[in-house]
């Protein structure tokens, strides 16, 4: 690997070894990979800083990357591995050469080296120090370059942003590229989301909308917000957001699309439609709506967006093929977390594909509202399934339901409490169909639901 400057301030570091060779790998192959391992399928669990026993497959892969990824091991000792994706697999490992180089990514260690000065001159040796523990994200060589240098530049771009995982540098050694990040101790969203209180999600999500704050603030869509990719400690209130892998930035590809009309000139063309011509003839002859045809050689281009995500948690915007995306997709995701907590039930919605997806949100919504959606996407919804109603379920009863509770009686009881209703007024403006009508990140941390929310101060904690 050649010598180049970690940690620099401003320039993106990629330590290389030799003419890389990026196999038979193309674009167009990793178009096809633009969604995340399900939640249930990844991993996403917390390794204490005890070094406990790992099993043997996760042993001889390490040793196998230890030994194709040249000198690594003069850099860092791998301890076991943390998260395994669709992309990438993530290890912890202890920074060997840590007290060679300025680490301002580390907000810890100004406070634990106040508090261990007169130690460290007692002891006379560097090494003697708490040993350092980072993350080593070994992205996988199938991944297109392209796609890796976007993700080593966006985490660059957000090196400041508060509660976002910032890089600390990186390499590349033949085809493989790895990011070294920081080691985040945190637990395992399945082992305390069902004990969470309305209290303890407030600060959570005042966490998560600072990070998203100061990534929109960038223009960049992350694309893939749920639990697994914001670590969190339920002990420190603390948590940060990672996996910038399907980020991108926010105008990418983009067409014009219906939603961007005025109200009045979008009306104008949904009415001069062929859908709405043929659906206003039929009515006006005193006869049922016409069953829906397709033309036999289709000349239209075919519609094309950026659908990358995780299934449960992808906007309707996304599901409908939006080709003018914006950050507001990000915040849907947001909501569908708080619903997960507020339903206890993870994930909350656990679709094969973006037609059952869509369907899932008819359930809840109503045929009525989603054909809206739809229609200002410029897209038709016809459907003949008879459990669909018409004006959907309020969300008060869907999560009484979820929770095995009911009504609140005259008497006073079961319902939900009023932190609850708060909760669930802050979901509302966050899963808003329209992306125009939604919160935004900013306009979250001003909601009277995080407004009050007292930040944890980072230079309290220490890991």
């Amino acid at each position: 690997m050649a010598t180049t400057a970690r940690r620099a301030p401003y320039a993106v570091p990629v330590h290389e070894d030799e003419a890389a060779r990026h196999g038979d790998s193309t674009e167009d192959e990793t178009e096809s990979m633009g969604e995340s391992m399900g939640p249930l399928e990844e991993s996403g669990c917390t390794v204490s800083e005890d070094e406990e026993e790992i099993d043997d497959a996760v042993a001889n892969d390490i040793e196998r990357f230890e030994a194709s990824f040249k000198n690594i091991t003069q850099r860092y000792r791998l301890i076991n591995r943390i998260g395994e994706g669709t992309f990438s697999t993530v290890y912890k490992a202890e920074d060997l050469l840590y007290e060679h180089y300025q680490n301002e990514w580390d907000f810890d260690a100004n406070k634990e080296n106040q508090d261990s000065t007169s130690a460290t001159h007692k002891q006379g040796s560097s090494r003697s120090q708490k040993p350092r523990f980072v993350a080593i994200k070994k992205i996988y060589v199938t991944s297109s370059p392209l796609r890796i240098l976007n993700e080593i530049e966006l985490l660059h771009d957000l090196r400041d942003s508060p509660n976002v995982c910032p890089l600390i540098t990186a390499f590349r050694h033949q085809d493989q590229v790895i990011a070294i990040l920081p080691f985040f101790q945190h637990k395992d969203f399945r082992d305390y989301y069902r004990e969470f209180t309305v209290s303890d999600m407030r600060i959570y999500f005042q966490s998560l909308f600072t990070a998203l704050q100061s990534v929109h603030e960038a223009q960049i869509i992350h694309r893939d917000i749920k639990p697994t990719n914001f670590l969190y400690s339920p002990s420190q209130q603390r948590g940060v957001l990672v996996d910038f892998g399907l980020a991108e930035r926010e105008g990418t590809d983009y067409h014009h699309c219906t939603c961007c009309y005025e109200p009045n000139d979008r009306q104008r063309k949904i009415q001069s439609s062929v859908y709405a011509t043929t659906l206003n003839a039929a009515h006006a002859a005193n006869q049922p709506a016409p069953r829906p045809t397709f033309p036999n050689n289709d000349q239209r281009s075919s519609r094309r967006a950026n659908r990358a995500g995780t299934r449960g948690f992808r906007a309707p915007e996304v599901l409908l093929k939006c080709t003018a995306q914006t950050c507001l997709l990000d915040v849907w995701s947001c909501g569908i977390i708080l619903l997960t907590f507020l339903s206890k039930r993870f994930p909350f919605f656990h679709s094969a594909d973006d037609i059952d997806a869509f369907v899932e949100l008819c359930c809840i919504f109503g045929k009525k509202r989603m054909k809206e959606t739809a229609l200002l996407h410029g897209q038709v919804l016809q459907t003949n399934l008879p459990t669909l109603s018409e004006n959907g379920h309020g969300w008060e009863k869907i999560l009484l339901w979820c929770t095995g509770r009911s009504k609140k009686s005259p008497d006073g009881q079961g319902g939900m409490s009023e932190e609850e209703l708060a909760a669930i007024e802050f979901m509302k403006v966050c899963l808003e169909l329209d992306p125009a009508k939604r919160i935004t990140a900013e306009e979250a941390l001003e909601h009277p639901f995080l407004a009050n929310v007292a930040p944890v101060r980072q230079d309290s904690m220490a890991d």
